[in-house]
């Protein structure tokens, strides 16, 4: 005779716990709900069966109606709404423009097939089908978390589909006659110091454009970060540097610091605080940066003689940090 798989309690009862399909949202374990019974082991043992049927059916869920779609838009609205502009843009354009393809699809339907269906939709653009991946899990997470969603259907989803391989563009650094150009080339004067500053202190562009004449302190020869604008509207709008480390005080290399400070006396003998400005002296625009980005490009390739190709302001700072490692007191502008 087989051995029973229950045994009966000293209160008399068959009990043991199963998992309901969701996890903790403070701890991250799996939620556990406990089945008893007096009547045998056999029968728990069938109403462990049944409540894993309804596990696996999505039957153990709060019920609702809302789409996939709508989720997704009130998870970006809520749980996204501190991010950057540039990655609540990211967001909203994998939502508006690649979920849509199954708008009318209820969340508690979602299954492989729609994710697929929202891959190939996206086919020979990897970094989007990277991101549509990226999102369409996190919204599964958070509607695991909100009981919305089965975990183990979610576990299932991203067990069975195969991952999507993006490798970005490897950045690259200044190329030597490039670098030779920078101190050759005859820049605009606000052009010249934007130069000189991403390429001798390593500033991102929105840390560079956020600069202010008080951000300065000459006598010492430095500059700190404390500051940035996101251009990604249009408008310059100031926020945080990138990350924690963004916070930071650098040197200004003596081969730029005396172009530097004649350059903040001027805005200072005129009353002006930004460093880099539109004509009516207020902060840069996207626009009014790319223009001014495309009168640097040309100047160093009339210098160079040869197209600056992928030419960023991101290449001075990759440039910064590969070829100078961080070593700030021993720095040299000229990258030797």
């Amino acid at each position: 005779m087989a051995k029973a798989k229950y045994t009966r309690g000293t209160d008399g009862y068959f009990c043991t716990k199963v998992w309901d399909g969701t996890y903790n949202s403070v701890t991250g374990k799996k939620n556990r709900k406990t089945l008893r019974t007096k009547k045998s082991s056999k029968a728990l043992e069938n109403m462990v069966n049944e409540f894993n049927a309804n596990v696996s059916e999505r039957k153990n869920m709060r019920k609702s109606d809302i789409t996939f779609l709508q989720y997704a838009r009130r998870w970006a609205d809520v749980y996204k709404a501190q991010r950057s502009n540039a990655t609540k843009a990211m967001y909203d354009n994998i939502i508006e423009k690649h979920f849509s393809h199954i708008e009318h699809v209820k969340l508690q339907d979602v299954d492989r097939m729609h994710l697929q269906i929202l891959l190939n939709n996206a086919d020979g653009k990897r970094k989007t089908q990277q991101q549509i991946m990226l999102t369409f899990k996190q919204v599964l997470k958070s509607a695991v978390a909100d009981r919305l969603f089965p975990a183990n259907v979610m576990e299932d989803i991203f067990m069975n589909i195969e991952p999507v391989k993006y490798e970005p563009k490897e950045k690259r650094a200044l190329t030597s006659v490039e670098k030779n150009a920078i101190f050759k080339a005859d820049f605009q004067e606000q052009d010249k110091i934007f130069v000189y500053l991403i390429y001798g202190c390593g500033l991102r562009r929105e840390e560079a454009l956020a600069l202010t004449i008080f951000d300065f302190n000459l006598s010492r020869r430095e500059v700190t970060i404390n500051k940035a604008h996101d251009l990604s509207t249009g408008k310059p709008v100031q926020k945080e540097p990138k990350t924690s480390n963004g916070y930071r005080t650098v040197p200004i290399p003596d081969k730029i610091f005396h172009s530097v400070s004649a350059y903040i006396s001027t805005l200072k003998s005129g009353g002006h605080i930004y460093l880099f400005t539109m004509r009516d002296w207020k902060p840069m625009t996207k626009s009014s940066y790319d223009k001014m980005w495309k009168r640097i490009q040309k100047e160093i390739e009339v210098v160079s003689g040869e197209p600056a190709a992928g030419l960023t302001a991101h290449v001075f700072r990759h440039n910064y940090c590969t070829n100078l490692c961080y070593q700030i007191p021993q720095i040299s502008v000229n990258g030797r």
